[in-house]
Parts: C-alpha cells; sequence; structure tokens
C-alpha cells in the first residue's frame, strides 16, 4: 500500500508563511491499494482531507473513511471534502463505537445545527455511517484492527492497517505513559511503518499529560520496544514552526540510532512494505 499524508498537524490548522514546509492542515492520511491508482481508504478527516479532492483528479471519492476519534481537528475536512460531497460519491464512514449511539448520530454531536449548518445526511452522495467495534475488521479489502488507546474525551482507537505486503500502525493521539494494554502491544508488534503523536517535547511533559498527548520521546521509545520498521512522527503542535521541526528532523534520530525516524510532512508519500527478519 502507499500512503499519503494529507494532514499533519495537531489540535487546530496552523497557516502562514513559518508553516509552509511542513504544512498546516490537520490530521488526514489517504491510503491506496496494491495496485491502485487513487485512495480508497481515509484514515481521519481533518482538514487535510480537502487536499484529496485535488489527487482524485476531478473524479468522486468512493471508499471508506475510518475516524480514530471524534475530536474537532480530526473531522473537520469532512464537509468541506469536495469528492466526497457530490452525487457519485460513495462513501463508509466509520466512528468508534460509544455510549450506544449509531455512527450518525456520534458524528451529529458536532457536525448538525446548531454547530454547523447540515446534519450528516446533508452530504450529497451516497453515505453510510458506522459505529465501529474494537478488533479487527474488512475495509475496502485491508485488515483494519481497531484498539482502545489513551488519549481524554472520548474513545479513541489505535488502528493497524494491513495488506499481504505490509502493515501501517496510525495513533495520531496517544498519551503512551499513561499505560499500554497488552492488546495494544500486540497490535504494535513488528509493525513496519508507526505514525504516532509527537506534539510535544519532553519539556513539555505536563502540557502533554493535561490534555493526553505524546512527546517526541515517546514515540520514539515506543517504536523501539514495538520494533517498527519506521517511526513517523506526526500530529504536531500548531504552534511548531518549520524551523522548530527541522531541529527536531536534526536530533530525534539520535534518541536511539536504532529506530529509523521520519517527520512528517504534508503531501510525503510512504510505501509500505513488509521488512524482512
Amino acid at each position: 500500500m502507499r500512503i499519503q499524508l494529507l494532514g499533519v498537524r495537531g489540535s487546530t490548522p496552523a497557516p502562514g508563511p513559518d508553516f509552509v514546509r511542513y504544512g498546516g492542515h490537520t490530521s488526514c492520511v489517504a491510503i491506496t491499494p496494491e495496485g491502485g491508482d487513487r485512495p480508497t481508504l481515509v484514515l481521519d478527516a481533518g482538514t487535510g482531507l480537502r487536499s484529496l479532492t485535488g489527487l482524485l483528479g476531478g473524479q468522486a471519492f468512493e471508499g471508506s473513511i475510518v475516524l480514530s476519534h471524534l475530536h474537532w481537528d480530526h473531522m473537520m475536512g469532512l464537509p468541506f471534502f469536495g469528492a466526497g460531497d457530490r452525487e457519485a460519491s460513495r462513501v463508509d464512514l466509520y466512528v468508534p463505537e460509544q455510549d450506544g449511539r449509531s455512527g450518525r448520530d456520534l458524528l451529529a454531536l458536532a457536525f448538525a445545527p446548531p454547530s454547523f449548518p447540515i446534519p450528516p445526511e446533508g452530504l450529497h452522495g451516497t453515505w453510510a455511517f458506522h459505529a465501529l467495534a474494537g478488533g479487527s475488521h474488512q475495509v475496502q479489502g485491508f485488515s483494519v484492527t481497531a484498539v482502545d488507546i489513551e488519549h481524554k474525551g472520548g474513545r479513541t482507537f489505535g488502528l493497524r492497517v494491513e495488506d499481504e505486503r505490509g502493515s501501517l500502525a496510525y495513533l495520531p493521539d496517544h498519551a503512551p505513559e499513561a499505560g499500554m494494554s497488552d492488546e495494544l502491544a500486540a497490535m504494535l508488534s513488528g509493525v513496519d511503518v508507526l505514525v504516532h503523536d509527537a506534539q510535544f517535547l519532553e519539556g513539555e511533559r505536563p502540557v502533554a499529560v493535561d490534555y493526553g498527548h505524546a512527546t517526541v520521546e515517546d514515540s520514539v521509545k515506543l517504536g523501539r520496544d514495538c520494533d517498527a520498521g519506521t517511526v513517523v512522527l506526526f500530529h504536531h503542535s500548531p504552534a511548531r514552526t518549520d524551523v522548530e521541526l527541522d531541529k527536531i528532523a536534526a536530533w530525534a534520530p539520535t534518541l536511539d540510532p536504532s529506530v529509523d525516524i521520519v517527520v512528517a510532512q504534508e503531501g510525503m508519500t510512504i510505501d509500505v512494505v513488509r521488512r524482512e527478519r
């Protein structure tokens, strides 16, 4: 599979000249299957989702979107996703199951009047809204495993997406210092690419704890502990400038030379291929 990072920021978009090279859009990762010519699976629907319309070359989106959780920065791109808001669109949207509500009603907590002008069914095309349970699922030909992870403010999933060629783990909002379940450790074990929350630095630990996030140091340690092939530092602070992220890109690999570290940039493409062991 091939992944494209369409949004790599956390909490809120970061516009302006200091945020050009790494990008200011919030979390969104598009996945193209082996042999495919366009994405059919999307993880999270932050403002980066808007960029997928251009990648589709004018075609309507037909595929699935899986949300790790329902915080604003991970779903605010949905009503502005042009390729998904057409009569020809066919979209299955999955949100973490919670509180006994349907997928539609969970989304409508923030996506409906008076918070937004239209409700979920106001989107054009054929949309189906699903409340996703933990465990393994088949979505768009991929094996998708959803595991509960530590993050404040509603149920949050870490996701593993796998095909015959490789595996991706996606944990954009995660507080590993708050505890790791055996189920999560098993899900992460040996993953080829780990896209992980790195919003804060160790000197910002009190804020990371308050908001339920990870530090760069946490992400590198987790990558080592789970034997990840590559760790992609993701969900950058909206206050972290390009110059500051350049510095992180220079020193983060020195934290543990055994871990391959990449700092996420908007527009970055990564081929997910299983490592030889």
